[in-house]
């Protein structure tokens, strides 16, 4: 009797709440994710019903006899199986369902619907899935969706995501998971002892993620994507005036619908084996040498630290030597420009002007005026991966190579060669900040969260400006680029007739080093030592509204990044995009 006084009177508020927890449990239900637009209400990333069937395991028949039935009905692969035998051994749950088939086209719905009744604890389940309508184009910037895995519960909270399909993977979907993902719903149940649910006491509705508005043009990426054809490289456009990126491709791209429900096994090594490498993000992480597009920035950081000037003028012959028997550096000139200036220099893209101008200076001034343009370090804002591409200095190579640095090595990256490495990223963000005329918006995705403006942590790391000793520098660097395309001699007088003004710069990245005594010949090379052809811009050039860097993978010339570059001007400058992209203007809201 006393025993059972204490247990039942002193003792009843302790097992009382041990009671109710074992009666009471809380169950999650994912939230609707967030749609992904474009700046004019394209909708890049959508969700769209499916019907998946699943299973719950202590009604459903044994696995062989389960498998028996439903292979007579419809087509399960061996991976979709595997999946379930996973689950089934993880899951702590039987009551609850498990995902056997993630998508029933409409003719295995129907199927599988007409003889339910046969199968004890199949059922099939309307869920919401991602959808990227616009595939490959879009897919290394929105980024993708995929199955969580163990280890991407290692990151959330897993509470939160009990019951969630998937989860951001990469670019934009991947950056702002907490945002797209929302609130789950939580609803308060009453189990029995085995941990069925038997009824539902109290309710808290999931609560949408919210929408993100980027700066993105759909039709500008998609075009920009097209106009690269057959050829591999990548595309940047920025808006100067703020930093967004107004199109971020990489190309080759793939289907990032492939992943939303799990990617089959043969799909991957599809993608993986590619020789053209689809799934890495060139924007991003692609490293290559920046060749003559980083010219003008020399050119401002010779002015800088007082080794060159505006008036000074300088032979340029066919080649440079730092010492008179030592190594020629040529020119792509063979026979030379003759005299020139600085604005010379860059009009015709003399490689020996600069040659002549690192060697003077030595790295480690070049090394920091580039890095105040971003060179060198990550500088997008909301988008995980990217590289911090190569900007050498004397203790980067006595750290990797054990060696001092040699002045031939600032000769080389005189002319963006040599041990200098930068991503598609980093040049347009550098040019952009030159269009700017020193302001520099680091580059971002995402304009507005629902109708939000997007904010930062750290504001300061937003923005900054680049201060020159004389500012009148930034407009004259930008007449000398305009004259790359105005001038009967500049390097990119092809795109002349624009009714705006165009500020470039040409750059042709070599793949392999050339002998003294040799030319060369394209026509007598494998295709992958070609040439890289690169091309920055920015128009018009008095107001700039838009950025471009574009790169051809062992694209040769540089006519061919040039002609892009202008093609996106008049298309976003104009908003006149030929007629097979009116259907992003369809969809728009």
């Amino acid at each position: 009797m006393s025993r059972l006084f204490y247990l039942q009177v002193v003792q009843y508020d302790l097992y009382q709440t041990k009671a109710n927890e074992n009666r009471v449990m809380l169950v999650t239900e994912p939230p609707p994710r967030g749609l992904i637009y474009d700046r004019n209400g394209v909708v890049l990333a959508d969700n769209r019903p499916i019907h998946s069937l699943t299973v719950i395991p202590e009604r459903a028949a044994s696995l062989p006899e389960l498998k028996e039935r439903l292979d007579k009905l419809i087509d399960i692969s061996d991976e979709d199986w595997r999946n379930y035998e996973r689950k089934l051994k993880e899951y702590r749950r039987p009551y609850q369902s498990i995902t056997l088939k993630p998508q029933l086209t409409d003719k295995e719905w129907s199927k599988v619907s007409v003889d339910l009744y046969k199968l004890d604890g199949v059922q099939v389940e309307a869920q919401l899935t991602r959808y990227y309508p616009y595939g490959e184009a879009f897919a290394h910037a929105v980024g993708y969706v995929g199955r969580i895995t163990a280890a991407d519960l290692e990151r959330v909270d897993r509470m939160a995501y009990q019951g969630a399909l998937f989860i951001g993977k990469t670019g934009v979907e991947n950056y702002y998971e907490s945002t797209l993902f929302g609130k789950p719903g939580i609803s308060k149940v009453e189990v029995n002892a085995r941990g069925r649910i038997m009824s539902e006491i109290e309710r808290q509705n999931p609560e949408p993620g919210k929408d993100l508005h980027l700066y993105m043009d759909a039709r500008l990426q998609q075009y920009a994507y097209d106009l690269l054809g057959d050829y591999k490289g990548s595309v940047v456009a920025i808006d100067p005036n703020n930093g967004g990126v107004l199109a971020m491709v990489s190309k080759p791209g793939f289907d990032p619908n492939l992943f939303v429900r799990g990617i089959s096994v043969d799909n991957y090594a599809r993608l993986r084996d590619d020789k053209r490498l689809p799934l890495f993000n060139r924007a991003l992480r692609g490293g290559y040498p920046p060749a003559s597009t980083i010219k003008p920035f020399m050119g401002l950081a010779g002015l800088e630290h007082g080794f060159s000037s505006w008036t000074e003028r300088y032979y340029a012959r066919g080649f440079y030597q730092i010492n008179p028997d030592g190594r020629r550096y040529r020119d792509w000139k063979r026979g030379g420009h003759g005299w020139i200036d600085l604005e010379r220099s860059i009009i015709e893209s003399v490689d020996t002007y600069y040659y002549q101008l690192a060697h003077k200076m030595g790295i480690t001034p070049i090394h920091n005026f580039l890095s105040k343009f971003g060179y060198g370090s990550t500088s997008i804002l909301d988008l995980n991966g990217a590289s911090a591409g190569l900007l050498p200095s004397n203790e980067w190579k006595k750290s990797r190579y054990k060696e001092p640095w040699y002045p031939g090595d600032s000769v080389n990256v005189g002319i963006g060669q040599g041990f200098m490495v930068a991503t598609p990223i980093q040049i347009a963000t550098a040019n952009a900040a030159l269009a700017a005329r020193g302001h520099m918006y680091y580059p971002r995705m995402v304009d507005a969260v629902n109708d939000q403006p997007a904010t930062f942590e750290d504001n300061d790391g937003v923005e900054h400006k680049i201060t020159l000793k004389d500012q009148r520098n930034w407009e004259r660097m930008v007449k000398a680029m305009e004259k790359v395309i105005t001038d009967d001699h500049g390097t990119g007088r092809r795109l002349q007739g624009t009714e705006y003004r165009i500020a470039g710069k040409t750059g042709t990245g070599q793949v392999f080093s050339l002998q003294d005594d040799e030319e060369y010949d394209a026509s007598n090379l494998d295709k992958r030592l070609h040439d890289h052809a690169l091309f920055i811009g920015f128009a018009p050039a008095e107001d700039p509204k838009i950025a471009v860097f574009a790169i051809f993978e062992n694209g040769g010339s540089s006519a061919k990044p040039a002609d892009l570059t202008k093609a996106l001007f008049d298309a976003y400058l104009y908003d006149d995009y030929p007629e097979r992209y009116d259907y992003f203007e369809e969809q728009a809201r």
